[in-house]
């Protein structure tokens, strides 16, 4: 049983964080140390179909092989969108600038 891997499988929830160690191995894929770990089945919402997966903060594919010690992370779905909610700050930061530079004459 020497020559198993170990990984992490990582699933972040907004109140917690998942973290499940398991021993696979050596040519394990990702897709394969998720059905592993039983992640899955204690959170049905997640859809290896439509969730990003990452090694490590690096984007990678289900298919890709794990090493020793890799830690593999499931990503929820974003609320919004990053470059939508920056525009809608940068336009309700115009709107409240406006008449800043006015002053009153005394």
């Amino acid at each position: 049983m020497s020559d198993l891997i170990r990984v992490e499988v990582v699933y972040a929830l907004p109140t917690k964080q998942e973290l499940l160690a398991v021993k696979v191995a050596p040519g394990t894929t990702v897709r394969q140390a998720i059905e592993a770990s039983g992640i899955l089945e204690k959170y049905p919402e997640i859809d290896l179909a439509r969730n990003k997966l990452g090694v490590f903060a690096k984007l990678t594919k289900p298919d890709a092989v794990l090493r020793d010690r890799d830690r593999v992370e499931i990503y929820r779905p974003l609320i919004a969108d990053p470059k939508e909610v920056r525009k809608q700050r940068a336009a309700e930061g115009k709107v409240m600038k406006k008449g800043a530079g006015e002053q009153e004459s005394v």
